[in-house]
């Protein structure tokens, strides 16, 4: 079914406000994917905050000239999907966790920020912790040498009251 050319300028535009807000974006084929696991993948993009999009190449190839992800336009050729966010981990993460399960789901590609990567650099990508993780354990790192701290100026006088008392307790 053809678009008409108010819905291909509709779409494109949607298409380019995704690519100017989003600071990485992963690219996929979905060749064979039935309608239930595609909405699967939706499903848990939305989990993630992430926004997942079925795309006509020639309209996506459009919609990112002019911006930073201009560099992967020869990836949307075939069945393509497009997962995207402003955590440049979270896309890539959905995917290659979608992926695992699915052999007819590949991961073609994406960039982060405009860095092109190819489907081995995404899935090193995916490997990485998120931005929410990341901020976990930095606060665990800072909160951890006041903890210690404590306990160390603790231990001392904790060992001398217990020295005291064996030393009481025995006269």
């Amino acid at each position: 079914m053809a678009l008409s050319r108010n819905k291909k300028e509709k779409a494109v535009e949607n298409l380019k406000q995704v690519f100017e807000s989003s600071s990485s974006i992963i690219v996929a084929h979905y060749r064979g994917l039935s309608v239930t696991k595609l909405e699967e993948l939706r499903k848990s993009a939305r989990e993630n905050g992430v926004g997942f999009k079925v795309s006509k190449n020639n309209l996506a190839k459009i919609a990112a000239e002019g911006t930073v992800f201009e560099n992967i336009a020869e990836l949307f050729s075939g069945p393509t999907a497009i997962a995207y966010a402003n955590d440049e981990v979270a896309p890539a993460k959905t995917l290659a966790n979608f992926s695992k399960n699915n052999d007819l789901f590949e991961i073609v590609g994406g960039a982060v920020s405009g860095n092109a990567l190819d489907a081995n650099g995404v899935k090193s990508l995916a490997s990485m912790p998120s931005l929410d993780e990341s901020r976990a354990k930095l606060v665990g790192l800072l909160q951890a040498p006041a903890s210690k701290i404590a306990s160390v100026v603790q231990a001392p006088g904790g060992q001398l009251a217990r020295v005291f008392g064996a030393y009481g307790s025995s006269s």
